[in-house]
């Protein structure tokens, strides 16, 4: 198998540099399980290291029931973020050298750890006394997996499609406010595209990182300190295209914007 995983990788990270996308891997390989695909995932990240890339955190996906429903995968995915995937506030992110095929843009909540925290038996209140601060976060995820016909097992092999990665200026405690009830609002070129609250992923975004944590665990997967956690989604995804400007305010953390051009 070791041999098909570094195909199947080498396949992925072509396709993300060509910005051209591959056939689902589980129709071709239908006997390919959430084990391997991460064990394909961890080969893509290999590749990725090699190039220079660095590890700077990891990332929960479908965790709402809204993104679940619209991708037609109904349980969590994961995956590393690397530091050529982070922009700065206020970008404006050319789609071509981010390497974006089919992007759609998500709002959520940032963590960042003050120590290292590994699962299994990790608590959400565990991961709310190991975080330094939390900040609105706009993902834009992308799919290297053709028109997003995708399964649990094509998305984390494909890095839980990772894509890019934007996070607001504000640092805030995240024991000082109700992550729970935080209200999100997103707009798509200054029309309202999308609201929901912090309880959307998981009942809270802690949860859903302290799942993570204890999925990753299984794996001997720790989370570091520094790392940022991305929580997952807390309303649907929009597709993004060039022209476009996303901007976001999550009650009490503050506000994200990101714009795209070729």
């Amino acid at each position: 198998m070791k041999k098909l995983y570094q195909k199947l990788a080498i396949e992925l990270v072509d396709a993300q540099k060509n910005r051209q996308t591959v056939a689902p891997l589980i129709h071709r390989f239908p006997d390919l399980t959430i084990d391997d695909a991460y064990q394909i995932s961890l080969e893509t990240l290999n590749l990725k290291t090699q190039a220079g890339e660095t590890i700077v955190g990891k990332k929960i996906g479908v965790t709402s029931e809204a993104v679940q429903k619209m991708l037609n995968v109904h349980q969590p995915d994961f995956g590393f973020l690397t530091d050529v995937m982070h922009y700065e506030d206020g970008s404006a992110i050319s789609l071509k050298k981010a390497q974006l095929i089919q992007p759609r843009a998500e709002g959520e909540i940032a963590f960042c750890l003050k120590h290292d925290i590994k699962g299994p038996g990790v608590t959400a209140q565990d991961i709310l006394d190991a975080t330094l601060w939390v900040a609105p976060c706009f993902e834009i995820v992308d799919s290297r997996i053709e028109n997003w016909n995708i399964s649990i097992v094509d998305t984390v092999a494909d890095n839980a499609s990772c894509g890019v990665f934007v996070i607001g200026k504000q640092r805030i405690n995240p024991n000082s406010i109700d992550l729970a009830t935080a209200q999100m609002h997103i707009e798509h070129n200054g029309q309202p595209a999308g609201s929901g609250i912090g309880a959307a992923v998981q009942g809270h975004p802690a949860q859903a990182v302290a799942w993570l944590a204890n999925t990753l665990g299984e794996y001997g997967i720790e989370f570091k300190q520094g790392e940022i956690i991305l929580s997952g989604a807390l309303a649907p995804l929009i597709d993004a295209k060039a022209g476009d400007v996303f901007s976001m305010t999550i009650e009490g953390l503050g506000s994200c914007s990101v714009s795209f051009r070729e």
